[in-house]
């Protein structure tokens, strides 16, 4: 009967039980974090070290960035290029950041700590929680096992890719890619947000066979300023066609 009570207190505050926000969390966490084992045997196949893979793992800590960093590399682009791409692609971590630490309200001591596992996992389970306790929660739990599972399964790739030979042939490559686009798509709501990703992704790889590994991504970064831009002269001309 108490805990009858408890689970329908939360519910009529709009909560949710900690088990339940944990449990999804730990789904996120573990679905996304096995990935990491394509990680590391992508990056191994780019020439990287195994030290050199799990230290990015370890201190960048963010899927995409580092698979376009290794896939710049592995396709012979420049360290400056690729490592440029993956810097543009992690920038979105800071927009999350900025949502986040109002949602979050961590003490000032624990920020710098909890900056490391502000990604696109993370933010996802955090904003999705209906309230602060379940998204701090949430925030953790997805940070913590994803961490851990990530560093572990890349520290595997990189010193199994020997043992699997050829990366390419396996598709291990397109594995990050695809988790990015999976957490990714229902996020994109609105028209606008559509536009700009559709628009990224033609210019992301329609350019590919002609720039230099790196640069493609640079400039479908340039898809969000034109998509915008686009709108906005859209909403003017009709506000002057109803004047």
């Amino acid at each position: 009967m108490p805990e009858q009570r408890t689970l329908a207190n939360l519910r009529a505050a709009g909560g949710k039980p900690d088990v339940a926000v944990v449990r999804d969390a730990l789904g996120v966490g573990v679905a996304v974090g096995l990935s990491g084992f394509a990680f590391g045997v992508t990056s191994a196949g780019s020439g990287l070290t195994p030290l050199q893979t799990c230290a990015l793992s370890l201190l960048v800590f963010t899927g995409a960035s580092q698979f376009a960093l290794v896939g710049a590399l592995a396709a012979g682009g420049s360290p400056l290029t690729a490592a440029a791409g993956a810097f543009f692609l992690g920038v979105r971590n800071a927009f999350y950041g900025l949502r986040l630490s109002q949602l979050l309200s961590l003490p000032r001591a624990v920020r710098p700590f909890a900056a490391q596992w502000v990604i696109d996992e993370t933010a996802a389970v955090a904003l999705a929680q209906p309230t602060r306790r379940s998204a701090r929660i949430g925030f953790v739990a997805t940070g913590l096992s994803l961490y851990v599972l990530w560093n572990l399964t890349t520290l595997l790739g990189a010193l199994g890719a020997e043992a699997i030979g050829d990366t390419d042939a396996w598709g291990l490559d397109a594995a990050g890619p695809a988790v990015f686009l999976a957490l990714l798509a229902p996020m994109l709501k609105s028209a606008t947000e559509r536009a700009v990703a559709g628009l990224a992704v033609v210019l992301g790889l329609g350019l590919l066979p002609v720039l230099p590994a790196g640069v493609p991504v640079l400039v479908a970064a340039l898809a969000a300023p034109v998509v915008l831009w686009a709108e906005g002269r859209r909403r003017g001309d009709a506000r002057e066609g109803q004047l």
